[in-house]
């Protein structure tokens, strides 16, 4: 197959400075869990990327001094020393080698930076706090040591040179220190650095002079959030607006700079990064137009793009002159190879779901994505999103039992092995498991995107066929005749308010209907009466989802929940505000910290988990969305000894949630990482993964001891 002529556009080389990107994808600056500390891994996330037809790959965020240290928040790169260098050098060949530019975002954090490692003041444009650092006010710079801090962006950037970067970003978005200075609400000095709008902007100005002097073989950009938005959900007449210093900042700086990183937001970024629950593609245009209509330095456009058509469009109308994507070259770092060569069906598209963006907010690694089970596994694993060694027993038969996340990944990888027979089968007359009803929930039909894509691929492969309508017994798996069965059944949630939160069973609890979101949402179960409960304990998208969809057939709805906040993994997820905002307008009331003891006839009884203050909220129907339990009846049943030896089965195993419910990202992990290793001595426990760590000698680490009595220098 071959390029749409639409989309030509997207393969036009453009002159960025003085480099020039083979065409218009640009993987804009994005976290994986690396950093510089774990150089493989970056490496290899970015090479596959280069290896997917991205023209120009950015590191994530990279501090420049050990007072911008992130830690102990989301893991970022560093680029403090010839150790730095070394390690982040790996990455610039790699990205090379597939004839990609590799670039670099120096970041600043000001008083946003923990410096947790480093125990490092921190240092900001005044002496304001954030709403994102406790307990953490910055040292308000001197005018010598602005330009000492002038100096730390030189040195960084003549590091990163020296790394093999073509690209250098200074990070002047929402949560940076130039941009600190540029917003009024943080910067209340009186001297040159403050005040009017030319004062404010200086040092981003001067950073980006200094820059360019000192790296004039590279290009030289900005990350600029041209608009911090409004209140609630950004900082309103505190911040800048794109209509006037948002394009102020632009027309001034535009002959200084080689290209414009555009996006929006507050240091909440859930407006930049906001998830498909909220808004559609490509829903920062009407910012970066305005960008365009004074730069005229290329501009770099983010919001979520994974269709060509949509793609080609921002081009063609002057929009943008870069397709900026990070989430969605992380579920596929093959869309630009994919859109050349004419397979736009295979695209493996980004449902917005955020759970990426949640590994970085919760400080951990490596990065999770629901669509891609090898984003970050690439070295660790060795694992490539498109290329699947034969199997060693590929001349097996497979029988994966559940076509639900896990199930799907499971057997359409095992089939990419080269497995003679993959047989997958389900009791219902579809795809997708609990997905066919979780994408009904408000918001959610985008999270469809992960049973279409492997509808797809499992409508290509000869090898595996999918069996509708099929209940089976023990008896029947084990008469099957496989070689390998899987069993991948889910789970259900609990029906009398199981949870590990509160710890006890909620009392007379069968004296009015106790729904689970099954019930409501593939039984259709017609609730009598206007009061309704929704009981929240796993803390993440059901709950408040089912609260919507209740609440906008008119239900009066309260939310009760024993977390300190709503819903608080979608804190994570940068879903939070919107979906606290969404609840209140449909006049869902939301009670937190909270549980209940007892249920009655017309009510449900709740106390406070810190003073026992109780309440009676009237209740009509009760909805549990407490916890899930797995549906591992089945596996247990063919797993009981002799029995898969009397059937000549070679071995069966669990995954996803059967094994235990987990998020959606997970389940499909299991299922490829099995299905990567059924080959394998005992495919039940994971392969070792490698380690990137430094391990300790004697001549190396000496111990306080060492120092006292050795007289060793």
């Amino acid at each position: 197959m071959s390029r749409d002529p639409r989309h030509d556009i997207l393969f036009e080389p453009v002159t960025v400075g003085p480099k020039i990107a083979k065409n218009r994808f640009w993987q804009v600056p994005q976290c994986n869990g690396a950093g510089s500390e774990k150089p493989g891994m970056q490496a290899a996330h970015r090479e596959v990327k280069a290896d997917g037809g991205w023209a120009v790959i950015f590191t994530e965020s990279c501090v420049i001094t050990p007072d911008a240290d992130q830690m102990p928040g989301g893991v970022t790169a560093r680029i403090w020393d010839e150790g730095d260098i070394q390690n982040l050098s790996l990455m610039t060949e790699r990205v090379h080698a597939h004839g990609a530019l590799a670039g670099i975002e120096l970041k600043h954090g000001g008083g946003l930076a923990q410096n947790g490692e480093s125990r490092s003041s921190t240092r900001g444009v005044s002496q304001v706090q954030n709403d994102l650092r406790f307990a953490n006010t910055p040292h308000e710079m001197t005018i010598p040591e602005i330009a000492q801090l002038r100096r730390d962006f030189v040195a960084a950037a003549v590091r990163a040179e020296c790394a093999g970067f073509d690209l250098i970003s200074v990070y002047a978005g929402v949560a940076s220190l130039p941009a600190f200075f540029l917003y009024p609400f943080y910067n209340r000095r009186t001297d040159e650095y403050g005040g009017a709008f030319e004062n404010r902007i200086r040092l981003m100005r001067e950073l980006v002079e200094d820059i360019r002097a000192a790296v004039p073989k590279c290009a030289v950009g900005l990350r600029f959030a041209i608009d911090t938005l409004e209140a609630p959900y950004g900082l309103g007449d505190r911040g800048i607006r794109s209509g006037d210093e948002g394009i102020k900042a632009i027309a001034m700086l535009d002959p200084l700079v080689d290209f414009w990183d555009i996006n929006i937001g507050s240091i909440n970024w859930g407006e930049d990064a906001v998830s498909s629950r909220f808004k559609d593609t490509n829903y920062e245009a009407e910012y970066t137009r305005i960008a365009k209509t004074v730069a005229t330095k290329p501009v770099v456009n983010v919001g979520r793009m994974t269709n060509p058509d949509v793609m080609a469009e921002a081009i063609k109308s002057g929009q943008c002159d870069f397709i900026g994507g990070a989430r969605p070259a992380i579920a596929d770092p093959f869309i630009p190879r994919k859109i050349e060569e004419g397979r736009l069906d295979e695209i493996r598209e980004c449902i917005g779901c955020n759970v990426c963006i949640s590994k970085w907010e919760s400080g951990t690694g490596p990065i999770w994505c629901t669509q891609n089970a090898t984003a970050g596994e690439e070295y660790r694993r060795g694992w490539h999103p498109e290329i699947f060694s034969r199997a060693k027993n590929a001349d097996s038969l497979v029988l994966v039992v559940g076509a639900g996340p896990a199930g799907m990944e499971c057997a359409t990888v095992l089939a990419k092995r080269g497995y003679e027979g993959v047989h997958l089968l389900d009791g219902s007359d579809s795809l997708g498991g609990h997905l066919k009803w979780t994408t009904r929930l408000p918001g959610l039909a985008q999270w469809g995107r992960v049973t279409d894509y492997r509808q797809i691929q499992i409508d290509k492969l000869d090898n595996l066929e999918f069996i509708p309508n099929r209940v089976l017994t023990a008896e029947d798996v084990l008469s099957y005749g496989a070689d390998y069965l899987v069993v991948a059944t889910g789970s259900s949630w609990a029906r009398d308010g199981l949870n590990g939160i509160t710890q006890r069973p909620i009392s007379g609890i069968e004296r009015q209907p106790a729904l689970t979101p099954e019930d409501l949402m593939v039984g259709q179960v017609d609730i009598q009466g206007e009061h309704v409960v929704v009981y929240d304990t796993d803390g993440y998208y059901m709950g408040v989802s089912l609260a919507e969809h209740l609440a906008a057939q008119g239900k009066q709805v309260i939310y009760v929940t024993p977390w300190d906040t709503m819903a608080p993994y979608m804190r994570k997820t940068l879903e939070e505000q919107r979906m606290y905002e969404r609840l209140m307008s449909l006049n869902v009331r939301i009670i937190t910290q909270t549980s209940i003891s007892e249920m009655s006839e017309s009510h449900a009884h709740v106390e406070n988990l810190w003073t026992g203050q109780r309440e009676d909220l009237p209740s009509d129907a009760l909805v549990l969305a407490t916890q899930r339990i797995s549906d591992d009846l089945l596996f247990r049943e063919i797993s009981e000894p002799g029995r898969l030896e009397e059937a000549g089965a070679k071995g069966a195993f669990l995954i996803g949630d059967a094994y235990a419910p987990v998020m959606i990202a997970q389940a499909i992990f299991q299922g490829h990482r099995l299905a990567r290793e059924l080959d394998t001595e005992d495919p039940s426990t994971p392969l070792p993964y490698i380690r990137e760590r430094r391990l300790a000698d004697r001549e190396t680490y000496r111990f306080a001891s060492d120092r006292v009595t050795s007289s060793t220098p």
